[in-house]
């Protein structure tokens, strides 16, 4: 993943004079941690105020995931503990938000699929993670990144998920997620089986 995306360029002068502070990058990780939780929350609530809700601090989270790596960077203060904890925290909030929000649209047009929808695109999410975590245990740190462009990465493709909910497409996102976070773990498999390969060998 790139360190210099828009979101980490916006993200970087709001978080330039925490540098100074006693603020570490694994403080602003719980806090993303539990604002990621709290997202899921409001999306498993239900209802359309409350999944406006969860896409707010969802968003907010979001930002709080890139604010911890560039306040690491800036600081002096990056460890491999804290970029495992940062992997764990990032895999946790965004497989409970889809699994949230396939809870919080039990009653919507999918009914009672939803909510295993919602576990299907959460534990395609968990599995990624794995797949990211084991590459960096065989390979080193950030051997399972991939590369962005044109200032986005990978990862700001969740960025799809609060405008979704805010534009009435929730359902629709929930569909996708369950379709497309298997098959991109999938891809993740199969773009580095030859490194899985090399380490059997």
């Amino acid at each position: 993943m790139s360190h210099n995306t828009w979101i980490h360029r916006t993200v970087r002068v709001a978080v330039r004079p925490l540098v100074a502070t006693p603020l570490t990058p694994n403080h602003v990780t719980i806090v993303r941690l539990v604002t990621g939780l709290a997202a899921a929350g409001a999306f498993a609530h239900g209802g359309e105020a409350w999944r406006h809700w969860g896409a707010g601090i969802f968003l907010l989270s979001m930002f709080l995931d890139r604010a911890d790596g560039e306040l690491a960077r800036l600081s002096g203060k990056s460890s491999a503990r804290g970029h495992f904890f940062d992997l764990i925290s990032d895999a946790l909030s965004n497989a409970l938000a889809f699994a949230g929000l396939g809870i919080g649209l039990r009653d919507s047009m999918f009914g009672t699929w939803a909510p295993l929808m919602g576990l299907v695109a959460g534990a395609a999410i968990a599995a990624i993670l794995l797949l990211v975590v084991r590459l960096e245990d065989l390979h080193g740190a950030r051997a399972g990144e991939l590369r962005g462009a044109a200032g986005f990465d990978p990862d700001d493709a969740m960025l799809v998920v609060p405008l979704a909910v805010w534009l009435g497409g929730a359902d629709w996102l929930l569909l996708a997620a369950a379709v497309g976070a298997p098959g991109f773990a999938l891809f993740m498999a199969l773009k580095f089986r030859a490194r899985w390969r090399g380490a059997g060998s």
